[in-house]
C-alpha cells in the first residue's frame, strides 16, 4: 500500500508537452504508464489538465483518477503557465478505488449503452473528453489523442430535441441518464445521436458520462441530411445554451469568486501561500467562465432582429483612456504598456457609451494578451471626414491577410492552444459598431504587429 499522506511532487513539461522533469515519485507514474524522460507525458489525466492549462493560458487545479498498475491513484494537480512551459505540482497520492464499483448500476446501464454503439465516449464532470474510441478516428479522419481533455463541444454541435430542451443539461441537473440527443459531428457535419450514463467517484459524487454515438439516419431527424450542416440547430444551441448558463451560472459564480478572493486576501498566514494559490486559481477559473457566460449572452442579444442601441453624443477619448485603465493592471502582469490619448484630446462621436466600452476593453485586451513582454499599445484618435476613429495598435506577431477575415467570424480563433477567449469577442464588437452605424476593420501583417481601427459616425 502506498503511504496515505505524501509531499508533492513537481515537474515541467514543455511547449511539446513533454515531460522534462519531474520528482522520482511522478517520473515512476509517468514510465509505468508508458512514458520517458524527455517523451510526450504518458499520464492521459494529467496531459489532458495540461493542456487545458496552455489552452486557457490560467493556471488549473483538479482532482484526477490515474490508473497505475492494479491501482487507481487520487490525485490532485497544479498545472500552471511559465512562458512556453506548464509547471506541475502533483498531490495526493493516495490509491482510491477504480470508480466503476461504486456505481454497478450505472456502470451496467453504461454497457447496455454502448453495446451496439458506433463508439463511445467518456468526460470528466466537467463535461471534457477523457476518453475517445479510436474507431471515430477511423470514420471520421479525426486524431482521438488531440481532443482528449477539449469540451465535448468540440467534438459535436449539439441540437435542441423537440420540446426545445437539450437531453445532455436534463441529465446533469439530475444527474441521470440521457438519450436522444441529437448532435452534428463539428469536423464533418455527419449527424449523430449521444446516449449516456453518469458515472460516479468512490465518494458517490457526479465524475463524468460514459456515452455513446450512433450513426443517426433522416427517420431519427426529419428534414436533416444524412453529412449535412444543419445551421439552424447550430445557431439555436448558442443562444438558448446562452440564455440558460446567464440564468443558472451568473450568481453562483459571482458568488465564487467573490468568497474565493476574501479567502485569498484575509486568509494570511493561517490559510497557508498553497491554499491561498488555489484561492486565486478558483477565482481567475470563476472569471473566465463568467465571461464566457457574457458572450454568450452577448451573442444572443446581438443576433436578435429587435437588438438595438443607443445612439448619443460621446467623446471618443474619454472612453478609450475609461478602457484602458480597466486594463491596466493586466497589462502590469504582462509588462505591457499603454500609450493612452492625453486628457486634453477628444473626439466627438454618436453611439451608445457602455457599448464602445466593451468594444474598446476587447481591442485593448487583445493588443495587450497577444503582445510580447516589454511591447506598447498605442492608441491613436483621428477624424476622417465624417468618421471618427479610434486606433489601437500592438507590437504582437501580425495576422496574416489570409486569416483577417477569419478572426471576425463566430468561435474563431486563429491558434487554439494560445490564451484566449472563446473566439466571440472580435464578432460581438464588430456587430456593435455596425449596430451604432460604424465599423471595425485591421490592417497587419505576420512580423508587424496589428491596427485595429473602430470608427463611428463623427459629431
Amino acid at each position: 500500500m502506498l503511504e496515505t499522506a505524501l509531499p508533492v511532487s513537481n515537474g515541467r513539461v514543455d511547449s511539446e508537452n513533454r515531460l522534462v522533469e519531474a520528482d522520482t515519485r511522478l517520473a515512476d507514474l509517468n514510465r509505468r504508464a508508458g512514458g520517458e524522460p524527455g517523451a510526450p507525458i504518458a499520464v492521459p489525466q494529467l496531459a489532458a489538465t495540461v493542456r487545458l492549462a496552455r489552452r486557457l493560458g490560467i493556471t488549473i487545479s483538479r482532482q484526477i483518477i490515474a490508473a497505475d498498475d492494479d491501482l487507481d491513484l487520487d490525485l490532485w494537480v497544479r498545472a500552471a503557465p511559465s512562458g512556453d512551459d506548464i509547471l506541475l505540482e502533483v498531490s495526493g497520492w493516495r490509491p482510491t478505488p477504480d470508480w466503476p464499483t461504486a456505481d454497478h448500476g450505472a456502470r451496467r446501464e453504461a454497457d447496455f449503452l454502448t453495446a451496439d454503439a458506433d463508439w463511445t465516449w467518456e468526460t470528466d464532470a466537467a463535461l471534457c473528453l477523457v476518453s475517445l474510441s479510436a474507431k471515430v478516428g477511423e470514420a471520421h479522419g479525426i486524431d482521438a489523442r488531440d481532443l482528449l481533455g477539449q469540451p465535448l463541444t468540440q467534438l459535436f454541435v449539439l441540437a435542441e430535441d423537440g420540446d426545445g430542451s437539450f437531453p445532455i443539461l436534463s441529465a446533469l441537473a439530475s444527474p441521470g441518464h440521457f438519450d436522444g440527443q441529437h448532435a452534428r459531428m463539428r469536423a464533418t457535419g455527419e449527424t449523430v445521436r449521444l446516449a449516456a450514463a453518469p458515472r460516479t467517484d468512490a465518494a458517490g459524487r457526479f465524475a463524468g458520462f460514459i456515452g455513446a454515438a450512433y450513426r443517426a439516419n433522416t427517420d431519427d431527424e426529419p428534414g436533416v441530411e444524412q453529412g449535412t450542416v444543419d445551421t439552424a440547430a447550430e445557431e439555436a444551441f448558442p443562444q438558448e445554451f446562452g440564455d440558460r448558463l446567464g440564468r443558472a451560472l451568473r450568481m453562483p459564480l459571482n458568488r465564487i469568486i467573490a468568497n474565493a478572493d476574501s479567502i485569498r486576501e484575509e486568509g494570511g498566514e493561517a490559510l497557508g501561500e498553497a491554499y491561498g494559490g488555489y484561492a486565486a486559481d478558483i477565482a481567475s477559473a470563476g472569471r473566465h467562465l463568467l465571461a464566457l457566460v457574457d458572450d454568450l449572452a452577448d451573442l444572443e442579444a446581438v443576433e436578435r432582429d429587435d437588438f438595438a442601441v443607443d445612439s448619443d453624443p460621446l467623446d471618443l477619448a474619454d472612453v478609450a483612456r475609461q478602457a484602458a485603465g480597466l486594463l491596466s493592471v493586466r497589462a502590469d502582469e504582462g509588462q505591457v504598456r499603454i500609450d493612452k490619448p492625453a486628457l486634453d484630446e477628444s473626439l466627438s462621436a454618436t453611439g451608445d457609451y457602455r457599448r464602445c466600452l466593451q468594444i474598446l476593453v476587447n481591442l485593448i485586451g487583445n493588443a495587450v494578451r497577444y503582445s510580447p513582454e516589454g511591447a506598447m499599445v498605442w492608441i491613436r484618435l483621428e477624424r476622417e471626414g465624417q468618421r471618427a476613429c479610434v486606433i489601437v495598435a500592438d507590437q504582437g506577431k501580425g495576422i496574416a491577410a489570409e486569416d483577417q477575415a477569419r478572426i471576425f467570424e463566430k468561435f474563431e480563433r486563429l491558434d487554439p492552444s494560445e490564451p484566449g477567449g472563446s473566439g466571440l469577442g472580435l464578432y460581438i464588437a464588430r456587430r456593435l459598431a455596425r449596430a451604432m452605424g460604424g465599423d471595425i476593420v485591421v490592417d497587419s501583417a505576420p512580423g508587424q504587429g496589428a491596427r485595429f481601427i473602430f470608427t463611428l459616425p463623427a459629431r
